[in-house]
């Protein structure tokens, strides 16, 4: 006799039903997430490759007013959400503009802060596909294993013997294992996946900081932070001296 996934399905028991609601659950979620962040990465990635050298050329032009509003306009881009706000924070210290050296010790750690926000931000979801991938293995298989339990028993109970017996409840049983691994070898792929990108934005926001910071840098031992930074300094060698 030939059963279709269709006729098994009818002959499930109600535990069997519920471990295939519960991986049918975990599926839409983590197809969901997958979704989601793949739309999330890929507009992120697109407004990047736009931002990025406009955001070079201004700070070649010197013109941090135009940086900042061009990061701010980019909403989508990782790391125009990194500069846009670390430069924000720092804009009022160099106001008048020149730059110090607290200046630029105050940018890497709004930098660093922004970027940490924004890891947690990019991999928000992550954990989803990490704990379907892990664990609808062993849910399948809890349904299986209760399943063949089950076959014994009814098989004990009618006194009948032989594999064939015990043939349709095995199948029946077997199934909740193979939906499992439907369900968690998607969510492993796609957790990879994500993982690799977000290793990749980490180390496009980590090359786009060090740039800003290398701008302000120059901006002390230039033209551009010279003024302010001289005075600092020869008020500092002046009390120095009185002492």
């Amino acid at each position: 006799m030939e059963l279709s996934l269709i006729d098994l399905y009818g002959t499930m028991g109600g535990f069997a039903k519920g471990i295939i609601y519960t991986l049918a659950i975990m599926s839409i979620w983590s197809l969901t997430v997958m979704i989601q962040k793949w739309w999330y990465l890929r507009s992120a990635q697109a407004q990047t490759r736009k931002f990025a050298p406009e955001f070079s050329q201004f700070l070649e032009e010197s013109n941090l007013e135009g940086a900042i509003d061009l990061a701010l306009s980019y909403k989508k881009s990782h790391v125009a959400r990194v500069l846009g706000n670390a430069l924000s924070d720092i804009k009022p210290l160099i106001a008048d503009g020149s730059v110090t050296v607290a200046d630029i010790n105050s940018a890497e750690r709004a930098v660093e802060r922004e970027m940490l926000m924004t890891i947690v931000l990019i991999k928000r979801g992550l954990g989803v596909l990490a704990t379907t991938g892990s664990t609808a293995p062993f849910v399948g298989l809890l349904g299986t294993t209760m399943g063949i339990v089950n076959a014994f028993t009814g098989m004990a109970t009618s006194g009948g013997g032989g594999l064939g017996a015990i043939s349709a409840g095995i199948a029946e049983a077997l199934i909740t294992t193979a939906f499992g691994l439907m369900v968690a070898i998607p969510a492993v792929w796609m957790y990879n996946y994500f993982q690799t990108k977000v290793d990749n934005i980490t180390a496009e926001m980590t090359y786009s900081s060090k740039e800003m910071i290398d701008y302000l840098i120059k901006g002390v031992s230039g033209e551009f932070g010279r003024s302010r930074f001289t005075r600092e300094f020869n008020a500092k060698a002046l009390n120095t001296a009185q002492i």
